[in-house]
């Protein structure tokens, strides 16, 4: 079992930058990919980014691609999401995700467990 909980959330104004923490209790979070997903209101969840065991094989969402950036420290079970040069648009309650297997992923249906969310507001 993986419990996750999401923080660093907050309000921002346009062109700022936050930095997401997804911390991870399990023993067999190392092994696990992760993913991060972002729902805004009266929108369906969509991938945003997603990263492997090691770190290896990285993925992101177009619309996020050269802003985003994530990261994982399996010494201390976290994944980050760095977000830079942040837009109104990326305003969201954003998600972090962990599959049994190692693998990235981009089809929120393939993870397994699923932290709390952490609110993102960028401000025009």
């Amino acid at each position: 079992q993986v419990q996750l909980v999401e923080s660093g959330g907050g309000l921002v104004q346009a062109g700022g930058s936050l930095r997401l923490s997804c911390a991870a209790s399990g023993r067999t979070f190392s092994m696990c990919g992760v993913g991060w997903f972002r729902q805004a209101p009266g929108k369906e969840r969509e991938f945003v980014a997603a990263i492997n065991w090691s770190g290896g094989t990285i993925y992101y969402a177009p619309s996020v691609k050269g802003r985003f950036t994530i990261s994982r420290d399996n010494a201390k079970n976290t994944v980050y999401l760095q977000m830079n040069s942040l837009k109104p648009e990326d305003t969201a309650l954003y998600y972090c995700a962990a599959n049994k297997a190692p693998s990235a992923e981009t089809l929120s249906d393939l993870y397994d467990y699923w932290g709390q969310g952490t609110q993102v507001t960028v401000s025009s």
